[in-house]
């Protein structure tokens, strides 16, 4: 049986199969019990915990991600996504509609300083299936990238390299990774201003050598959920030194100027995310994805076709915020973000 078998009910997206989540503690909430026996704090971890597995149920099964008999090595940085990445897949292993199995892997790059000991524990405490694999990437980053440099190219690649490496030993056909919802609209962002292409992360690949599928089932999950979470469950996150550490960044940059955005006019990371998955090709530039040269009138009409004298109708926002924002025009459209809505 695939994930797409029962569509209408089907256990990756309903929400009754979850279990209650156990009791969080959060100093800033009421804690005195209210409707069901449970707490402000413990319902809206509830909540949060239903809305992190309906997003990640909703991207597998869209995406075709996870199939019968998958064996998926989990990439663990030690980072807030990677805990939320395995947690997620766990809960969802439990209810899903066909099996498949996880292995947790930290590559462990020989940071001065990097604590080796905290993901082995907390793998073993949650008593999943795990590797560590040393290799001494730091030196070599080091040793070839100037002081001053961005580390994170030639780090990626040799990760990248390892992690394929480990997933043959482990036998994993596929490779999770972490990435959320910003981190996809922060790359197409960096390759827009930065690259000159339009280029973001698919949500599926196959590797350059077509051996290895990669699967990125947080994709669309938003920052701040995972940042949440990672406090209601208090992992024990590893800040990384090598690259997280450089100050200016253009990723950073580009960071902060969407969070920036989405303070002033809430919905505009979601809305630029969506667009993601609705291209039109033909009123693009790109000659790869549509023949200009060749395009010719045909006496057929085509959807498309005539919108060019179209003006599209997009919603109006104040230009400031606050107090002295200007007043919204009557019949103001206001696009809310679907997990804000």
């Amino acid at each position: 049986m695939t994930a797409a078998t029962h569509p209408e009910h089907n256990p990756w997206l309903d929400e009754a199969t979850l279990a209650d989540a156990p009791a969080a503690t959060d100093a800033n909430a009421d804690n005195t019990p209210t409707q069901g026996g449970k707490t402000k704090a413990e319902r809206e971890k509830i909540k949060l915990e239903k809305r992190l597995c309906r997003e990640a149920g909703r991207a597998i099964l869209d995406f075709n991600m996870i199939e019968e008999g998958d064996r998926i090595m989990v990439c663990m940085s030690g980072g807030k996504d990677s805990y939320t990445l395995l947690d997620i897949l766990r809960k969802l292993q439990k209810r899903a509609p066909i099996r498949f199995e996880l292995v947790a892997v930290n590559l462990d790059q020989k940071q001065p300083g990097f604590p080796e000991h905290v993901l082995p524990q907390y793998l073993e405490s949650i008593g999943v299936e795990y590797h560590i694999e040393n290799q001494d990437t730091y030196s070599v980053v080091k040793r070839v990238i100037p002081e001053g440099k961005t580390t994170c190219s030639l780090c990626s690649r040799l990760r990248r390299a390892i992690l394929y490496s480990v997933a043959d030993r482990l036998k994993c056909n596929k490779l999770a990774l972490g990435h959320h919802r910003d981190d996809i609209v922060q790359t197409l962002m960096l390759n827009m201003f930065y690259g000159g292409r339009m280029k973001g992360m698919p949500p599926k690949l196959v590797s350059d050598d077509g051996k290895h599928m990669v699967i990125r089932p947080l994709c669309c999950v938003r920052e701040q959920d995972i940042k949440r979470w990672a406090e209601y469950q208090e992992f024990p996150i590893i800040p990384c030194n090598l690259c997280g550490s450089q100050e200016g960044l253009q990723r950073v940059i580009v960071g902060d100027m969407l969070r920036d955005w989405e303070k002033k006019y809430p919905g505009r990371i979601e809305s630029m995310f969506r667009a993601m998955g609705h291209i039109v090709t033909t009123h693009m530039m790109d000659p790869k994805l549509h023949d200009f040269a060749n395009a010719s009138t045909t006496g057929v009409a085509t959807p498309d076709g005539d919108t060019a004298f179209d003006y599209d109708e997009l919603p109006l926002v104040p230009s400031e915020e606050g107090a002295d924002a200007a007043p919204k025009p009557k019949g103001l459209q206001v696009v809310k973000s679907k997990a804000t809505a």
